[in-house]
């Protein structure tokens, strides 16, 4: 699972080449891997500031990947509901069970193209644990993990290499911590 350092994907587009630009500014570096296949959950581990979320959606323009991503639906409300919608985002609410992985289960099987960026802590907070969704809808979609990070140490953002799971959860579970 090799990244490579990435400069706009595609052939030039001016908001790919913006949003690589502002990252280089900042000081940032895009490691990639681009997908093999056209569905996957991106896992973005670890989830630590609300920075994550800039640097993620100048990653999403600037690699032309077409990540959507998962946020607490309280972000969603007018008029800043519309802005985020069309960035790529999917209201979760986390109050309560909505079925969410399998709406999106379902979602990405009526896709041709289908990313998702999930953060398993849910929160930026430290927790205990990863929520499980993430590998639940990647095993139900039956689609690869891909390994998102946003590492502030490095000041790199990207995609690390994808992982077929295998459905022994420990295990993948393991290989997922293993390779971050």
């Amino acid at each position: 699972m090799s990244a490579r350092n990435m400069g706009p994907a595609g052939g030039f587009h001016p908001v790919s080449h913006l949003c690589h630009a502002l990252l280089r500014l900042a000081g940032w570096r895009i490691v990639w891997q681009p997908a093999a296949a056209p569905k996957a959950v991106i896992m973005v581990y670890p989830h630590t500031s609300n920075w994550d979320f800039i640097l993620g959606i100048l990653f999403r323009f600037a690699v032309r990947m077409p990540i959507r991503w998962a946020a607490k639906d309280t972000l969603f409300r007018e008029p800043a509901g519309m802005f985020f919608r069309a960035l790529g985002g999917v209201a979760v609410n986390r109050r309560e069970r909505t079925g969410f992985v399998e709406q999106m289960a379902k979602t990405c099987a009526g896709s041709e193209n289908f990313y998702l960026a999930i953060t398993p802590e849910g929160t930026r907070g430290g927790v205990p644990h990863m929520k499980s969704g993430f590998y639940r809808l990647a095993r139900l979609a039956k689609i690869p993990v891909g390994l998102g990070c946003i590492d502030y140490a490095r000041r790199e953002v990207g995609i690390l290499g994808y992982l077929t799971l295998t459905g022994d959860e420990t295990a993948d579970l393991a290989t997922l911590a293993e390779a971050y």
